[in-house]
Formats: structure tokens, sequence, C-alpha cells
């Protein structure tokens, strides 16, 4: 196993050498913020006992014929992510992450693979931004009748938690007046809007485009679900990896850090700040 410290010191040199910042970020990020994990049937329970009973897992759930069969479930679930989502405080790292990419010269571009808007929340450019699986915070229509997506800020889902249930009214598409879901990848998803997420993807590339130094941190992005942790990975450039369970790197232009995400940012702050 690498030694800590010495990992932490080369990759506050990568920072502090470097002229521009990528984030790329998976669910670990948001375990500091209180943001539940669902690793396993057990630990997805735990979260949704409502779901229990019926046997439902985080694939049986999170898929467009769930809001086919029982709306109302479906929303149970979403609606309490949402409010969830809305009322939690980003932690302390997302604010170190911030203030690492300002001092670069081309700033900092976020990949991330969560749905959350926790980045935004913490005042992260949302023009610097790629939410590769969409955005809870936005609606489509479930039959994508149009290419529409809007705001879901005048969405306020009340939910019996207890049965993972939706009690008040069920959002509707402005175009059709069908149903509405959320503006995110689902599983075995046919109808979600990329539009958005694709807009992202064409100014991150942009950006990419201008700087020399590039160093990639990546935070709590697992295996299961590898989005952020491939487009770290595909920039050819320095990679410190932050994660508790899977810090595994491949060659001598990758660093892992076996913390977790606020421990792993609060030992590099210090670091990169005695290099300044």
């Amino acid at each position: 196993m690498p030694d800590l410290p010495a990992s932490l010191d080369l990759a506050a040199s990568w920072i502090h050498d470097a002229d521009a910042l990528l984030i790329t970020a998976g669910a670990g990020i948001g375990i500091d913020s209180g943001l539940p994990d669902f690793r396993g049937p057990q630990g997805f329970w735990g979260a949704y006992p409502g779901l229990r009973q019926p046997g439902l897992g985080f694939e049986d759930i999170a898929n467009q014929q769930a809001f086919e069969r029982d709306p109302r479930q479906a929303w149970g679930f979403y609606g309490h992510r949402l409010q969830l989502y809305r009322s939690t405080r980003p932690h302390e790292g997302f604010g170190i992450l911030r203030e690492l990419g300002r001092r670069m010269p081309h700033g900092v571009f976020v990949f991330t693979s969560n749905v959350d808007g926790q980045f935004e929340q913490a005042g992260f450019d949302a023009a610097r931004m790629v939410e590769c699986h969409g955005s809870i915070h936005h609606l489509q229509c479930l039959a994508a009748c149009s290419t529409a997506i809007w705001s879901a800020d005048d969405f306020h889902p009340v939910v019996d938690e207890k049965n993972c249930r939706l009690l008040s009214d069920l959002p509707v598409c402005p175009q059709c007046g069908g149903l509405a879901r959320p503006t995110i990848l689902m599983f075995d998803d046919w109808t979600w809007l990329p539009e958005r997420t694709e807009l992202q993807q064409r100014r991150m590339a942009h950006w990419l485009q201008m700087m020399a130094r590039l160093v990639v941190i990546e935070i709590g992005a697992g295996t299961a679900i590898p989005s952020a942790r491939r487009k770290g990975e595909s920039q050819h450039a320095r990679l410190i990896r932050i994660n508790l369970r899977e810090a595994e790197v491949r060659g001598p232009q990758e660093i892992g850090i076996a913390l977790g995400a606020l421990d792993a940012l609060q030992a590099l702050q210090s670091r990169v700040v005695a290099r300044t």
C-alpha cells in the first residue's frame, strides 16, 4: 500500500503546478454532507424502507417503467430525493475544491455523475459543469412529447416516506398535460432528453483545449457506475483518485488516496497552502 503522507505530498505538488483543474465526482463525494449511500440493497432500503416490503431495489424504481407502473410510488422516491438534495448543505470539501481551482489560470470544470445539484449549490459556475446523468432539479415529459426541459423549482412534493408515495399533485408536462419526470438518465431509459447535458459536454470540450498542465481530482467515483471514473482517465493527465474503498491506480501519472472526500481535501489543502 503506498505511503499516504507521501501520496498527499505528491498530489499537492501536482495541484500547485497545474494550470487547470477538472473535478470528476461520483456519489462518494456526498457522504460527508450526510447524503445516503445506496451501496447494496440494505443500504438502499435503509434510506427507503417503503420499498423493502415490495422488494424493489434501486434499479427497480429508477427506470421509465416505474413511472408508468405506479407514478405515485416513483415520484415518492424521486420527490423525497428532490427535497433531500434541496435541504442538504454541501460539506466544506466543496469550498476547498472551488478555492483550489480559483488559484489556477484556467480555473475549474466539474464533471459529475451525481444528479443532486450539490456543486451548483456550493457556488460552482453552472456554465462550467457537466451533469452526465442529468439533474433532479429539472423536469421533462415522461413521453418526451417535445424536447422541452424546465426547472423543478415550482414543484414541491409532499411524500409519505414510510410508504414511499407522493401525496401532493403529480407534476405534469406543460406541452401535453401528461406526466412529467426528472431529467435524469435512468436504467433502461429510452425517453431521457440529453440536450442539456450535450450542451454542457460541448462547453467542457472547448475548455479542455485551452490548458497545458491539467490535473484531475476524482472523488468518490466507483467502478459500479464508472462514468466519472472513465472521464478522468480519458484525459491522459495527472489524476488524483480520492476513494475510501476503490483507490487503486494503474500508473505513475495517477495517485490513489484511500480517504473520504472531506478528510482527503482538507489534507491536500493544508499542503497546497504550505507550498504557496
